[in-house]
């Protein structure tokens, strides 16, 4: 088992035939019967997208917003896995994060929660353990509706908590959760239980992949960021670990902007040229396994 994380993105998945999610959009406002009312424009991000179609709808219908994310579950629920599913469970993470709700990664979807914290809305501490690899759903799940981040209102919800576990410390009444902040149980150098996926970002060598990191994501790129002020302003932590960023080397040009502030941020971008996106991440697990050798 190699004692790293990986944080994956739905890229992976756009190797397998299936609904593409300009399709799954289209379903949802049919869904919602708003297609006529919501249009759907590649300049809105998705959150306020979101955030549109479900507002529309309870305007003119009775929506449950439960029920419309058990639809979007059950449509990503028929995801099917491709050869890059399989080779990332042969390369025997120890821990595997993803922004992803489906359960390709792991293979299967007869899973529970197994972390410290059984969590309704949020994903601070979700996870399942198989095989020896722990997976952490860092979006929701799709075996909980509910838990799946869509929404402007759910991402900052889910910010909101992040922040809390990291600066200021959490307030559940779980004995199994350390009550002090990440920041404080860091400078203390004791070692982590690792009992968040947010503690992987300040111990353990990352690798990103099939990931766009949209500035959407801004749970993400604050964790990145506060991580960044810790190491190279604040110093009051130790910080060693690595985090790796793959990219297709056709799109670094047009990326430039976000890659300059991954960079800032301690990040290494990695670029990967190849013939297909198959052959691409073929070359990326390759480069993890002998990084991590």
């Amino acid at each position: 088992m190699k004692d790293i994380a990986l944080l994956i993105g739905n890229d992976i998945n756009n190797i397998s035939p299936g609904v593409s999610w300009a399709e799954l959009l289209q379903k949802i406002t049919d869904f919602c019967q708003v297609s006529d009312r919501v249009t759907i424009h590649k300049e809105k991000p998705f959150p306020m997208l979101y955030e549109e179609i479900f507002l529309a709808a309870i305007k003119t219908k009775q929506i449950e917003e439960r029920d419309l994310k058990a639809f979007i579950a059950a449509n990503v629920a028929q995801i099917d896995q491709n050869d890059i599913h399989h080779q990332i469970r042969a390369l025997s993470a120890a821990n595997i994060m993803t922004t992803n709700y489906d359960y390709t990664l792991q293979g299967t979807n007869l899973l529970k929660n197994t972390g410290v914290v059984v969590e309704r809305l949020y994903s601070i501490f979700r996870r399942n353990e198989l095989n020896g690899t722990n997976y952490w759903h860092l979006h929701g799940e799709a075996n909980h509706p509910m838990s799946i981040n869509l929404g402007f209102e759910h991402y900052c919800g889910q910010l909101q908590n992040m922040r809390n576990y990291v600066v200021t410390g959490t307030d559940y009444t779980s004995p199994n959760v350390a009550k002090a902040s990440l920041l404080k149980r860091l400078q203390s150098k004791k070692a982590l239980a690792n009992q968040s996926w947010i503690d992987l970002f300040f111990t353990k060598d990352i690798f990103i992949l099939g990931l766009a990191l949209d500035f959407i994501e801004t749970d993400l790129w604050w964790l990145l960021t506060f991580r960044a002020r810790s190491k190279f302003y604040k110093n009051k932590i130790s910080i060693t670990n690595k985090i790796y960023y793959y990219i297709p080397e056709g799109y670094v040009a047009l990326s430039k902007h976000k890659l300059d502030l991954l960079k800032v941020n301690g990040v290494e971008v990695i670029s990967i040229k190849a013939p297909n996106k198959l052959n691409y991440y073929h070359q990326v697990l390759e480069s993890i396994d002998k990084l991590c050798d």
